[in-house]
């Protein structure tokens, strides 16, 4: 889950620009929880498709 559409309930504004200390708080500790919480669909998809790539060369060595 990223803050980005998350709003604070103590001062109603977006998590994601930190306005209050709730809301620093929890942004911090999205972060932590979550390592791939920062990268970009972009960057998921070709984390993705490289380890795609990987298990396919992979595959190939093993069947040779």
């Amino acid at each position: 889950m990223t803050c980005d559409r998350l709003v604070c309930a103590n001062c109603a504004g977006p998590v994601s620009e930190g306005r209050c200390a709730v809301c620093r708080a929890h942004r911090e500790r999205l972060h932590r929880e979550s390592p791939l919480a920062g990268l970009s669909p972009v960057a998921l998809f070709t984390v993705l498709l490289t380890l795609l790539a990987v298990a396919l060369v992979a595959q190939r060595v093993a069947a040779a």
